[in-house]
């Protein structure tokens, strides 16, 4: 019965908008990060903060109209689960990005190293991975195959990430001989990594609803 009420009922498009506009804050905050670990100097970090936390904010906006189109939609083009974790999940790569960028700020390390910039850009393959694949998701049944791809894609990239993250963590604890300044730039580069790390989330998550619907 619930098969059938869902092929006569017409399904709410709304969703699509708003997570295609969630994957493009991703894009936007991820530019903003490359920047930023090209200019951080302690000046410039507060500027780029403040542009990356406008970002983080929108991106906030969005997860509570996706709730809020969740609470009050009959029909909905997923399973709300499904819906409601893929927008968690995307609200997660962004904030794992504003986390790093406030770090930079409060810790205002020496001098980032220059793996901040190699995972930054990582970062930014994988936001064009998630655009990409939220861009199919309103064709999915037609398009899963390159939604796959994409999602491959993201799985690719948090393994190169994983390789950097390891290199400058077994470069740092040799060669950084202040205590404090190895933790300053341990927790930044911890929370770039995470954002890769949540990046796959989404891939994960995208790969659940194409094994459902597809």
């Amino acid at each position: 019965m619930n098969s059938l009420l869902n092929k006569l009922v017409p399904k709410e498009p709304k969703f699509f908008p708003v997570l295609k506009e969630m994957a493009n804050v991703i894009m936007v905050t991820s530019d903003l990060m490359i920047e930023l670990s090209q200019h951080s100097d302690h000046e410039s970090a507060i500027q780029f903060y403040k542009k990356i936390k406008e970002q983080e904010k929108k991106g906030d906006g969005l997860l509570s109209q996706v709730f809020e189109d969740l609470n009050s939609t009959f029909i909905t083009p997923f399973d709300r689960e499904d819906i409601n974790e893929l927008a968690n999940g995307l609200d997660d790569v962004i904030d794992y990005m504003n986390s790093c960028a406030k770090r930079i700020v409060l810790y205002n390390p020496k001098q980032l190293p220059e793996s901040a910039m190699v995972l930054a850009k990582l970062i930014k393959e994988a936001a064009v991975s998630i655009n990409n694949a939220i861009d199919e998701l309103d064709v999915l049944k037609n398009h899963s195959k390159m939604i796959k791809q994409y999602c491959n894609e993201l799985h690719a990239i948090e393994n190169k990430a994983d390789d950097v993250y390891e290199e400058f963590i077994i470069t740092l604890f040799k060669t950084e001989k202040d205590s404090i300044e190895l933790i300053k730039l341990k927790e930044v580069m911890s929370e770039l990594e995470k954002a890769t790390d949540a990046a796959e989330r989404v891939a994960k998550i995208l790969k659940t609803i194409i094994v459902k619907y597809a």
